[in-house]
């Protein structure tokens, strides 16, 4: 049987992340992909413009009529947006009883607007973090969930110690906002750290890298594979397609979900 992922996340109507960004990551990686939508985001490469929020009750209903029929082998959460919405979903996974949960804390889109409501924020660590396989924050996120800056591997060491302590099995803090010629996650399992490095690439197209990063890893662990060896592999898959990004828009452009398939000369 095909594997199956669920992404629970914002539609992106530029397409470069949230669910759009999620699906075409599950096709690229040979899941299958389904959506429950909790928010609609009116977008593009330059910024958000404005959202509006499905009904948390219709989201929980998206969950669970998938999660009953077709079956999910491991899900994400990306934009979650308002404090209800997270309670359903923590409803849908604890009585669905999704297992391989990854969770995206999502809080600002790459233009820097504002896609989770302060409220919000003690509702995602509290209701949703202790049931994570894996949480995976950029450094900013980080300094939000932290409340201290990250300048070093040493912070970011320090960041998943005190993320892991608000439940979730394992952290990852992605180090691509930090300075210097890598680009250098940190990822913590409560016993040992892992660095994986990766080569940093000088583009302004990374519009929904984080979104892909954590659907990646979702789309390998519903594949069976392990925790370290879904990060690792959904590095490289991230770090390709960022090398073969899509200079689209004028601003923040995508990165090219399909670069394994083809390339283009743009």
């Amino acid at each position: 049987m095909i594997p199956r992922a669920l992404t629970i996340a914002g539609s992106d109507s530029g397409g470069g992340a949230g669910v759009q960004a999620d699906l075409k990551t599950f096709t690229a990686l040979g899941v299958y992909g389904m959506s429950a939508i909790t928010s609609v985001t009116i977008q593009n490469t330059l910024g958000v413009y404005g959202t509006v929020d499905l009904p948390p009750e219709a989201v929980y209903s998206q969950i669970r009529v998938v999660a009953e029929d077709i079956g999910v082998d491991a899900c994400k959460t990306g934009m979650l947006s308002k404090e209800e919405t997270i309670k359903q979903v923590a409803r849908a996974v604890k009585e669905l009883k999704l297992e391989k949960l990854v969770i995206d804390p999502v809080m600002r889109a790459k233009s820097g607007d504002p896609l989770l409501e302060g409220s919000a924020r003690e509702s995602l660590t509290r209701e949703l973090f202790p049931h994570a396989l894996i949480v995976t924050p950029n450094i900013p996120e980080a300094e939000e969930l932290c409340g201290f800056q990250i300048k070093t591997l040493e912070d970011m060491e320090r960041a998943c110690r005190k993320i892991r302590s608000y439940g979730p099995y394992s952290v990852i803090v992605k180090g691509g906002h930090l300075e210097g010629e890598e680009s250098v996650d940190v990822l913590y399992d409560g016993i040992s750290f892992h660095h994986l490095r990766g080569r940093f690439v000088r583009t302004k197209n990374t519009h929904g890298t984080g979104c892909t990063f954590s659907s990646a890893i979702t789309a390998y662990l519903a594949k069976g594979l392990g925790i370290k060896e879904a990060v690792e592999k959904a590095k490289e898959y991230v770090q390709g397609a960022i090398e073969n990004s899509l200079p689209l828009g004028g601003g923040h452009g995508p990165l090219n979900h399909m670069w394994q398939f083809y390339r283009f000369n743009m």
